[in-house]
Protein backbone atom coordinates (compact mmCIF):
# COMPACT_ATOMS: atom_id res chain seq x y z
CA UNK A 1 0.00 0.00 0.00
CA UNK A 2 1.11 3.39 -0.62
CA UNK A 3 0.23 6.94 -1.65
CA UNK A 4 0.56 6.84 -5.50
CA UNK A 5 0.34 10.68 -5.79
CA UNK A 6 -0.11 13.72 -2.91
CA UNK A 7 -2.84 15.98 -4.15
CA UNK A 8 -3.92 19.52 -2.69
CA UNK A 9 -5.63 22.87 -3.61
CA UNK A 10 -7.44 25.57 -2.75
CA UNK A 11 -10.99 26.75 -3.20
CA UNK A 12 -11.59 28.67 -6.58
CA UNK A 13 -14.45 30.41 -7.67
CA UNK A 14 -16.15 28.42 -10.86
CA UNK A 15 -19.52 29.02 -12.76
CA UNK A 16 -22.50 27.04 -11.92
CA UNK A 17 -26.22 27.61 -12.98
CA UNK A 18 -25.38 30.94 -14.25
CA UNK A 19 -24.11 32.14 -11.32
CA UNK A 20 -20.67 30.91 -9.47
CA UNK A 21 -20.08 28.76 -6.70
CA UNK A 22 -16.43 28.10 -4.14
CA UNK A 23 -15.03 24.43 -4.12
CA UNK A 24 -11.83 22.96 -2.97
CA UNK A 25 -12.40 19.73 -5.49
CA UNK A 26 -9.70 20.94 -7.72
CA UNK A 27 -6.39 19.03 -6.29
CA UNK A 28 -2.99 18.98 -8.16
CA UNK A 29 -0.25 16.40 -7.59
CA UNK A 30 2.82 17.84 -5.63
CA UNK A 31 5.99 16.70 -5.20
CA UNK A 32 8.09 16.82 -1.87
CA UNK A 33 7.34 16.30 1.72
CA UNK A 34 3.94 17.88 2.61
CA UNK A 35 2.97 18.79 6.51
CA UNK A 36 -0.06 16.55 7.52
CA UNK A 37 -2.04 18.64 10.28
CA UNK A 38 -4.73 17.52 12.11
CA UNK A 39 -7.42 18.92 9.63
CA UNK A 40 -5.69 19.22 6.20
CA UNK A 41 -2.18 19.11 4.18
CA UNK A 42 -0.52 22.13 3.95
CA UNK A 43 -1.74 23.73 0.64
CA UNK A 44 -5.36 22.45 0.45
CA UNK A 45 -8.13 24.42 2.21
CA UNK A 46 -11.72 23.22 1.77
CA UNK A 47 -14.71 25.64 0.67
CA UNK A 48 -17.82 24.81 2.62
CA UNK A 49 -16.73 23.31 6.44
CA UNK A 50 -20.55 22.43 6.88
CA UNK A 51 -19.86 19.24 4.84
CA UNK A 52 -16.28 18.98 4.17
CA UNK A 53 -12.57 19.42 5.66
CA UNK A 54 -12.52 18.80 9.86
CA UNK A 55 -11.29 16.11 12.14
CA UNK A 56 -13.09 13.39 10.28
CA UNK A 57 -12.29 14.37 6.56
CA UNK A 58 -8.85 15.29 7.05
CA UNK A 59 -7.51 13.43 4.39
CA UNK A 60 -9.72 11.81 0.75
CA UNK A 61 -8.47 9.06 -0.33
CA UNK A 62 -8.99 7.51 -3.89
CA UNK A 63 -7.75 4.64 -5.27
CA UNK A 64 -5.81 5.05 -8.58
CA UNK A 65 -6.58 1.35 -9.65
CA UNK A 66 -10.19 3.04 -10.05
CA UNK A 67 -8.78 4.98 -12.85
CA UNK A 68 -9.50 2.52 -15.54
CA UNK A 69 -13.05 1.76 -14.32
CA UNK A 70 -13.85 5.43 -14.74
CA UNK A 71 -11.85 5.57 -17.95
CA UNK A 72 -14.19 2.64 -19.64
CA UNK A 73 -17.18 4.35 -18.48
CA UNK A 74 -16.28 7.72 -19.31
CA UNK A 75 -14.30 6.91 -22.57
CA UNK A 76 -14.17 10.56 -23.81
CA UNK A 77 -13.17 12.36 -20.59
CA UNK A 78 -9.64 13.54 -19.42
CA UNK A 79 -9.24 12.56 -15.84
CA UNK A 80 -5.93 13.78 -14.72
CA UNK A 81 -4.26 12.57 -11.14
CA UNK A 82 -6.70 14.19 -8.48
CA UNK A 83 -9.87 14.78 -10.60
CA UNK A 84 -11.83 13.09 -7.32
CA UNK A 85 -10.76 15.79 -5.44
CA UNK A 86 -8.37 13.33 -3.87
CA UNK A 87 -5.58 14.29 -1.64
CA UNK A 88 -3.90 10.86 -1.55
CA UNK A 89 -4.34 9.06 -4.59
CA UNK A 90 -3.71 4.96 -3.41
CA UNK A 91 -2.47 1.88 -4.33
CA UNK A 92 -3.15 -1.44 -2.59
CA UNK A 93 -6.19 -0.10 -0.48
CA UNK A 94 -9.90 -0.93 -2.42
CA UNK A 95 -13.18 -0.10 -0.39
CA UNK A 96 -13.37 -4.38 0.17
CA UNK A 97 -9.79 -4.29 2.21
CA UNK A 98 -9.91 -1.32 3.83
CA UNK A 99 -12.37 -1.00 7.10
CA UNK A 100 -13.92 1.64 9.81
CA UNK A 101 -11.35 2.78 12.03
CA UNK A 102 -8.22 0.35 10.41
CA UNK A 103 -5.48 2.80 11.87
CA UNK A 104 -2.61 3.06 9.22
CA UNK A 105 0.91 5.03 9.47
CA UNK A 106 1.92 6.82 6.25
CA UNK A 107 5.42 8.72 6.07
CA UNK A 108 5.90 10.09 10.20
CA UNK A 109 1.84 10.56 10.28
CA UNK A 110 -0.18 8.03 11.82
CA UNK A 111 -4.14 8.34 10.75
CA UNK A 112 -7.45 6.33 10.97
CA UNK A 113 -10.29 5.83 9.01
CA UNK A 114 -13.09 7.38 9.11
CA UNK A 115 -15.96 6.57 6.61
CA UNK A 116 -16.28 6.51 2.57
CA UNK A 117 -17.21 9.57 0.44
CA UNK A 118 -20.82 10.70 -0.24
CA UNK A 119 -20.84 12.77 -2.92
CA UNK A 120 -21.75 16.31 -2.99
CA UNK A 121 -22.96 18.41 -7.07
CA UNK A 122 -19.70 19.75 -6.64
CA UNK A 123 -18.17 16.07 -7.95
CA UNK A 124 -20.89 17.27 -10.77
CA UNK A 125 -19.62 20.60 -11.42
CA UNK A 126 -15.82 19.22 -11.50
CA UNK A 127 -16.55 16.56 -14.36
CA UNK A 128 -19.38 18.98 -16.13
CA UNK A 129 -21.56 16.08 -15.70
CA UNK A 130 -25.32 16.36 -14.17
CA UNK A 131 -25.39 12.50 -13.98
CA UNK A 132 -21.98 12.10 -11.91
CA UNK A 133 -23.13 11.92 -8.53
CA UNK A 134 -25.78 8.78 -8.93
CA UNK A 135 -23.02 7.64 -10.91
CA UNK A 136 -20.16 7.85 -8.44
CA UNK A 137 -22.69 6.86 -5.78
CA UNK A 138 -23.77 3.42 -8.19
CA UNK A 139 -20.11 2.32 -8.62
CA UNK A 140 -19.07 1.94 -5.22
CA UNK A 141 -16.04 3.08 -5.41
CA UNK A 142 -15.96 5.97 -3.11
CA UNK A 143 -12.48 6.09 -1.69
CA UNK A 144 -12.49 7.01 1.97
CA UNK A 145 -11.36 9.48 4.81
CA UNK A 146 -9.40 9.51 7.02
CA UNK A 147 -8.69 11.55 10.65
CA UNK A 148 -5.19 12.40 11.68
CA UNK A 149 -4.37 10.69 15.07
CA UNK A 150 0.06 11.71 14.89
CA UNK A 151 0.58 14.51 12.52
CA UNK A 152 3.75 14.39 10.61
CA UNK A 153 5.13 14.31 6.92
CA UNK A 154 3.75 13.07 3.77
CA UNK A 155 4.95 12.39 0.35
CA UNK A 156 3.98 10.76 -3.34
CA UNK A 157 5.59 6.90 -2.91
CA UNK A 158 5.62 7.05 1.01
CA UNK A 159 4.42 3.34 2.12
CA UNK A 160 1.23 2.91 4.26
CA UNK A 161 1.75 0.18 6.97
CA UNK A 162 -1.06 -1.06 8.86
CA UNK A 163 -0.80 -0.71 12.61
CA UNK A 164 -4.02 -1.69 14.22
CA UNK A 165 -7.46 -3.30 11.87
CA UNK A 166 -10.79 -2.82 14.23
CA UNK A 167 -11.96 -5.77 15.29
CA UNK A 168 -15.46 -5.52 14.13
CA UNK A 169 -13.86 -4.95 10.11
CA UNK A 170 -16.80 -3.43 8.66
CA UNK A 171 -15.41 -2.73 5.13
CA UNK A 172 -15.81 0.28 3.74
CA UNK A 173 -17.45 -1.68 0.47
CA UNK A 174 -19.67 -3.04 3.01
CA UNK A 175 -20.86 0.51 4.83
CA UNK A 176 -21.51 1.65 1.32
CA UNK A 177 -23.73 -1.59 0.58
CA UNK A 178 -26.10 -0.81 3.42
CA UNK A 179 -26.30 3.17 2.64
CA UNK A 180 -27.47 2.11 -0.84
CA UNK A 181 -29.69 -0.72 0.08
CA UNK A 182 -33.44 0.02 0.32
CA UNK A 183 -34.32 -2.67 2.99
CA UNK A 184 -32.09 -4.28 5.70
CA UNK A 185 -32.11 -8.31 6.77
CA UNK A 186 -31.40 -9.68 10.35
CA UNK A 187 -27.50 -10.09 9.09
CA UNK A 188 -27.43 -6.13 8.29
CA UNK A 189 -29.31 -5.09 11.13
CA UNK A 190 -26.30 -7.03 13.04
CA UNK A 191 -23.50 -5.37 10.86
CA UNK A 192 -25.11 -1.88 11.15
CA UNK A 193 -25.70 -2.28 15.28
CA UNK A 194 -21.84 -3.00 14.86
CA UNK A 195 -20.67 -0.22 13.34
CA UNK A 196 -22.20 1.54 15.46
CA UNK A 197 -20.49 1.25 18.01
CA UNK A 198 -17.10 1.91 16.04
CA UNK A 199 -14.98 5.26 17.53
CA UNK A 200 -14.35 6.96 14.64
CA UNK A 201 -17.06 6.71 12.52
CA UNK A 202 -19.00 10.17 12.87
CA UNK A 203 -22.01 10.81 14.84
CA UNK A 204 -24.21 12.16 12.07
CA UNK A 205 -23.61 8.70 10.59
CA UNK A 206 -24.31 6.93 13.32
CA UNK A 207 -27.42 9.46 13.29
CA UNK A 208 -28.30 8.34 10.16
CA UNK A 209 -28.46 4.66 10.62
CA UNK A 210 -30.10 4.59 13.89
CA UNK A 211 -32.87 6.75 12.26
CA UNK A 212 -33.15 3.70 9.32
CA UNK A 213 -33.45 0.90 12.39
CA UNK A 214 -36.43 2.71 14.29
Amino acid sequence: MKIFSLNVGVPREVEWHAGSVSTGIYKQPVEGRVKLRRLNLDGDRQADLTVHGGPYKAVYCYPHEHYAYWKNALPNRDLPIGVFGENFTTEGMLETDVHLGDEFRVGSAEVTVTQPRLPCYKLGIRFDDGLMVKRFLASGKSGFYLAVKTPGEVAAGDEITTISRNSEAISIAEFNRLYIAKHYDPDDVNVIRKFLKIASLPEDWKEEFRQRLG
